[in-house]
């Protein structure tokens, strides 16, 4: 250890309330910064999985355009096909197929435009969180076939209820007219003003009937076993499509193609946490240079001295560097340690917002939610606390090189 390491870490503990006080200070901040990186991390990580499990699903093999022009005949010809890519894709849980179709839904007394949605019941039900929605009537069966799901909002604009029946009018794939008679299986309600507004689901096997799809379909929709293997599955399915599809009329988009309104939403998200965590750091550094302003006055003669017998105002400087990157890096070596074990602790129990949890249950997500500890999040925040810091105790470091010996030892 050289001399100026061991004089620093002297002059640091000359007086231990305030240091103590800095260190606490730092440490803090540092655990309040990890806590906080988790849980947000964590939080859109349960959002993302609650919203891809209500709409999109994590990928999906889709007719090229078909996202942005939602046409009838922009289809998946062979649904099978694409089928077979997935179950040869690792890290795939569930796949599902679905179609749709703006139609004219009507009851007794009113008439909507809605999307009619065909989904295979079985299928779905591993793929999306549709039939845990459910909150009035049943979901459907696998050998239903007049039967349907519908919103809601919808329901009540609808005026319906189990039971009730709705005439759905559209347009079918081939141009014909797709008109069909449907019963109110079940209603469900996401939380999502949109979604429970504006779709009915009915058997896909139903659907294509109705709509002359002749086997078709509009999605594939695939459900990984992970957000982190989100990347490998795209690019193998990907590689599987353009093998077996040489005209390059299927495309495959992950849900940040698909949904992204949600990216924008996360951003702002961490816009404004940044905000917070900035007055944060601020704050700390303020504490830091408020440390080493007194730490100048009070040593002034001490300094002084040290440059009437020859320290140059280099070294004076590296030495209150050296002291000011010590005292920062114990506290956020302390806030670190203490705020990983924290966020382990609730990673791994979760936390309960209390009062919320009817309102999360009805957008779909778990009423517990659990921060997520990565080296992202345990570094990102004590790093700006450390460079912040670090920078602000320049200031008063390059203060004593201005120091003249003679007025220094006279206190002036």
């Amino acid at each position: 250890m050289s001399i100026d390491v061991k004089m620093a870490w002297r002059n640091i503990w000359r007086n231990p309330r305030r240091s103590i006080l800095t260190i606490s200070a730092i440490a803090f901040a540092s655990l309040l910064l990890v806590f906080m990186l988790s849980w947000q991390f964590g939080s859109y990580e349960t959002m993302i999985d609650s919203a891809v499990k209500i709409h999109t699903g994590h990928l999906q093999i889709q007719a090229n355009g078909y996202n942005d022009k939602k046409g009838i005949r922009m289809v998946v010809p062979d649904p099978a096909a694409a089928g077979s890519i997935l179950n040869k894709t690792p890290n795939i849980a569930a796949y599902t197929f679905r179609a749709n179709a703006f139609s004219l839904v009507s009851s007794r007394e009113r008439t909507y435009g809605i999307m009619v949605v065909g989904i295979d019941p079985v299928r779905e039900a591993g793929v999306s969180a549709l039939k845990k929605l459910i909150r009035q009537g049943s979901y459907l069966s696998e050998g239903d076939t007049d039967h349907a799901l519908v919103g809601a909002l919808l329901a009540r604009n609808l005026k319906v209820g189990p039971g009730d029946e709705l005439v759905v009018l559209g347009q079918g794939r081939d141009g014909s007219v797709a008109a069909t008679v449907v019963r109110v299986k079940g209603i469900y309600r996401s939380g999502q003003d949109d979604f429970d507004r504006s779709s009915i689901h009915i058997p896909l096997e139903n659907f294509q009937d109705v709509y002359a799809m002749r086997g078709a379909v509009h999605e594939v929709v695939a459900l990984g076993k992970s957000l982190d293997d989100l990347k490998e599955i795209k690019k193998v399915v990907t590689a599987g499509i353009k093998k077996t599809d040489k005209k390059h009329r299927m495309v495959v988009l992950d849900w940040m193609e698909l949904m992204p309104g949600l990216i924008e939403a996360i951003q702002m998200d961490i816009y404004s946490g940044f905000i917070f965590y900035l007055i944060l750091i601020i704050v700390v550094a303020f504490s830091i240079l408020n440390t080493f302003l007194m730490a100048i006055f009070e040593r002034t003669r001490e300094f002084g001295v040290l440059m009437a017998i020859g320290t140059t105002p280099g070294r004076l400087t590296r030495l209150l560097l050296i002291e000011s990157t010590t005292l920062t890096m114990t506290g956020i070596i302390i806030g670190i340690i203490a705020g990983s074990l924290i966020t382990l602790y609730f990673q791994d129990h979760g936390i309960v917002i209390s009062g919320a949890s009817e309102m999360m249950k009805q957008f779909g997500m778990p009423d517990r939610i659990y921060p997520r500890l990565s080296m992202l999040s345990a570094s990102i925040g004590p790093g700006a606390v450390l460079i912040i810091t670090f920078l602000t105790a320049l200031y008063p470091a390059i203060k004593v090189r201005r120091l003249r010996p003679v007025k220094a030892m006279a206190g002036v």
